[in-house]
């Protein structure tokens, strides 16, 4: 039975992968689904204005610790790359992280921010959101009522990697490529040719999760990835 820690990207909550929980689940596996400091409903506007990278890697390794788990898979989707490897690096961590799994996600290397590790249009983005409020970004328009502000702090916050995260025995990154605005192109360039990661394409927008939840939950269980694209391209047709 493996272990799933599922970490929502900005604006969202654990909701956003509540079409992929059953699946694992049904294939007999422990899934954790969180929902980062800053974003839960009942969060002040201090909790939010407080928030950053440490604090949200922090959720991840308090559920470690609480739950008692080894050997997890810590799936992060698109800011939540950035929480994933934080927590993977942390010495808390303790070796009880065996895989990682990037989902449209950033990957940063040593010093990077989400904010220094995006596109020129997604900055901006960040600015014109946290206008109002100074510290919190609000959602960009349409998409989802459950989002929230996101903490500009945490876009904000460079990480700190030590080589505990080159320990992790797998590190994989899933690349969406059905939506013309991915700032990620880049990354999947440049980790397609390292051979310390394994790469997968999916023909699908940004938020696989909702559009193709049984072609992320077969990647995430090790089925071919020729199944899950086929998985992906019956959910878009």
């Amino acid at each position: 039975m493996a272990t799933f820690v599922l970490v929502p990207g900005g604006w969202h909550g654990s909701w956003s992968f509540e079409a992929v929980v059953p699946l694992l689940e049904r294939a007999g596996h422990a899934v954790h689904a969180l929902t980062l400091t800053g974003l839960r409903p009942g969060d002040d506007n201090a909790t939010v204005a407080t928030a950053n990278l440490d604090t949200h890697a922090d959720d991840v390794l308090r559920l470690l610790d609480r739950a008692h788990l080894t050997d997890a898979t810590l799936v992060g989707h698109s800011y939540g790359g950035m929480v994933i490897a934080a927590a993977a690096a942390a010495d808390r961590a303790g070796g009880r992280v065996s895989r990682l799994v990037h989902l449209d996600a950033y990957v940063p290397r040593d010093g990077e921010s989400c904010w220094s590790s995006t596109t020129e249009r997604y900055r901006q983005a960040f600015v014109a959101g946290a206008a109002a409020s100074g510290y919190a970004v609000r959602p960009p328009d349409g998409g989802d009522p459950r989002r929230r502000p996101h903490p500009l702090a945490s876009f904000l916050q460079t990480i700190r990697l030590t080589g505990a995260l080159a320990q992790v025995p797998r590190r994989e990154f899933v690349y969406c490529s059905g939506w013309d605005r991915t700032p990620f192109a880049e990354l999947r360039a440049r980790l397609g040719a390292d051979p310390d990661w394994q790469v997968h394409d999916l023909p699908t927008g940004h938020d696989a999760m909702h559009e193709a939840p049984e072609a992320v939950a077969a990647l995430l269980l090790d089925e071919r990835l020729a199944d899950a694209s086929a998985h992906s391209r019956q959910a878009c047709d």
